[in-house]
């Protein structure tokens, strides 16, 4: 009970510190909100916040920028005990945290800490942020590190290396020509320095987007992998799709958070993904199976389901479809009538499989959860394909 009312009663004067204190920072060049805009000679902080004695909430430190605060025997919000202290930073939203750490130096370090933002984190960029992008933003700070801010031009080792193994290989030419602005970026790896670079766009991430290019009727129930910018203005993004063939890197602005994942498996577009699930799979199994027009271009994952076999009777009772090593996949989204609408799979033996006229089948994954099936059927089209 103590605890609750010292977070009530301290609320109305948390509102009023961050209106009568601001955080004064410099607008940017590129448009980002001044309430974002990260300090570049942060050090990296604690996962928790620190505890602090009262010696060190009087320290001088702390203390010359609390002078205002202190006079006339004012009390401080860093009066509070420690948990109530905790709760209220808990509950701020990313841009409170912010404001907060530029009230004082006590005050700097913990809202800084890894331990208010993972919340937040995962809260916002949970469902669209993988591993995958985990990876390409530490090497961007390792890079930035290895080379420091004054050799931006030469930031090309570990990027060109790593674009050699993961699916965003298209990045490495951008960096060359100084066209990405990826490694721009700040030393600190913080997770509060992360959800910035997100949030400002300042990060473009590797990701999957269903129904690529506005939704074309070429990839309608398809989902490709390409590099993903957030542009906080719209609340959209922006997707870069890798080149392939003749065809030069597509561009797409105004792609919303429901066209888009983390990619589910550690698999490049141009590599066959490994399929685990082959000997599993019976009529009515939700599946996502990898599909490219020619050996040029990257794979895609196409939705379909497994279907009976044309001399099953289709009765469950009698159904030998999962004893047969012909696996029929049925694309419903597509006129029965169209060349798209099916097609067989060796389930002992599958490989790649298909040619020039008709493309290429690839890996299989079969869908368990029902978000990842619903996430397909949300982007059903109006009409059937042809």
């Amino acid at each position: 009970m103590l605890i609750c009312f010292l977070v009530t009663s301290s609320l109305s004067f948390l509102l009023l510190l961050l209106k009568s204190r601001p955080l004064k920072i410099p607008s940017s060049r590129t448009g980002i909100p001044v309430s974002l805009v990260l300090d570049r000679h942060c050090s990296p902080v604690p996962v928790r916040p620190p505890r602090l004695s009262l010696k060190e909430k009087m320290s001088p430190a702390s203390g010359a920028d609390n002078a205002e605060e202190s006079k006339g025997g004012e009390s401080s919000l860093l009066d509070l005990p420690e948990l109530a202290l905790e709760c209220i930073l808990e509950k701020l939203p990313p841009d409170g945290l912010l404001s907060m750490s530029g009230v004082c130096t006590a005050l700097r370090d913990r809202c800084r800490s890894d331990y208010f933002w993972d919340k937040h984190m995962k809260q916002k960029w949970d469902r669209v942020v993988g591993p995958s992008a985990f990876k390409v933003w530490q090497l961007c700070l390792a890079s930035r590190r290895d080379n420091g801010d004054s050799n931006q031009g030469k930031q090309k080792g570990l990027l060109r290396l790593f674009s050699l193994v993961w699916p965003c290989s298209w990045a490495g030419d951008r960096i060359n020509t100084g066209e990405d602005h990826t490694c721009s970026l700040p030393h600190d790896s913080s997770v509060m320095s992360w959800y910035i670079a997100l949030e400002t766009g300042r990060f473009w991430f590797p990701a999957q987007v269903y129904n690529r290019e506005n939704g074309h009727a070429g990839f309608m129930l398809s989902c490709y992998d390409a590099e993903l910018s957030y542009d906080f203005r719209t609340n959209t993004f922006r997707a870069r799709y890798p080149p392939h063939g003749r065809r030069a890197m597509a561009l797409e602005t105004g792609v919303t958070w429901e066209r888009l994942r983390s990619p589910p498996v550690d698999t490049s577009p141009h590599d066959l993904h490994s399929s685990d699930c082959l000997k599993d799979l019976c009529p009515g199994d939700h599946v996502e199976i990898q599909w490219r027009r020619n050996k040029e271009f990257p794979y895609g994952w196409w939705y379909g389901v497994v279907g009976h076999l044309e001399s099953c009777d289709r009765n469950e009772n009698y159904c030998r479809c999962l004893s047969s090593d012909a696996v029929v996949l049925e694309f419903n989204q597509y006129s029965a009538e169209s060349r798209w609408s099916r097609t067989t799979i060796d389930r002992r033996n599958h490989r790649e499989e298909g040619d020039e006229v008709d493309g290429f089948y690839g890996g299989i994954r079969k869908l368990r959860t029902d978000d990842e099936i619903s996430a397909w059927k949300r982007l059903w089209p109006t009409g059937p394909l042809e």
